[in-house]
């Protein structure tokens, strides 16, 4: 069995550590390709194909090369954050003016629909991961760091980058939901843990190692739950 993991920078294993973006070896594709047996009949092989600053326009513009091509079993597509995100240059010289996502959110649920569609037309199992949380705080403080105190300014003007974070969240969950396909609320089994700080990096938007492997252990779960269902016989 085959599984492609594609999506941005959480799918490729990005953390702040010490003041710097690194890549991780503890990834979440590196941790779910631990949780499968070895012993089992079936080799389990997970493939990274997450791209640091990727969004879903750059992920259709990937698909045929990276998951059509490869002929995996299952795609674990997860990607938003930077959609949601905006060009911080701009907000920062025009911090009065309007701003719209980089990939504005009618496009990027049509960006879902087309990589599910898709997906699916090709004989691959689509899995859907929700955007994880953010750690406010310190997100704004990376961006107020990086780019001045404007940004901070214009980020009250609009409620919040959670606010477009949570918009686009909520929009995705509706999506899936009406396109009957396996979501993996990670969203949810980070929110639950009592140390939310820790599995989330220094600049607020990625994930620690601690984090990267609650991610993974939703992920098996909701795969394993799945095949498991799949090989009931169905009742007539």
């Amino acid at each position: 069995m085959k599984i492609i993991c594609f999506g941005d920078s959480l799918t490729r294993g990005v953390s702040f550590v010490k003041g710097r973006l690194r890549i991780l070896k503890e990834n979440y594709p590196s941790y779910l390709q631990g949780l499968f047996p070895t012993s089992n009949n079936e080799t389990v092989e997970v493939v990274n194909k997450g791209a640091f600053n990727d969004n879903s326009d750059l992920l259709i513009s990937r698909l045929s090369k990276d998951v059509l091509n490869e002929k995996p079993d299952y795609t674990i597509i997860g990607v938003g954050g930077n959609d949601c995100n905006f060009n911080w240059d701009e907000v920062a010289k025009y911090p009065e003016e309007q701003h719209t996502p980089i990939v504005p959110i009618d496009r990027y649920l049509e960006n879902i629909k087309v990589l599910i569609t898709t997906v699916k037309d090709s004989g691959i199992t689509p899995i859907i991961l929700n955007l994880p949380p953010l750690d406010p705080v310190r997100y704004y403080k990376f961006i107020a760091d990086k780019y001045g105190p404007s940004i901070s300014h214009w980020i009250s003007l609009v409620g919040g980058i959670e606010h477009w974070h949570g918009l686009y969240n909520r929009s995705l969950n509706k999506l899936i939901k009406d396109l009957d396909v396996l979501k993996i609320d990670v969203r949810s089994a980070l929110k639950q843990e009592d140390d939310l700080f820790d599995l989330i990096s220094d600049d607020g938007i990625h994930l620690t190692p601690k984090g990267y492997k609650i991610v993974s252990t939703e992920i098996f779960k909701g795969i394993t739950n799945s095949m498991d269902n799949n090989k009931k016989p169905q009742q007539v």
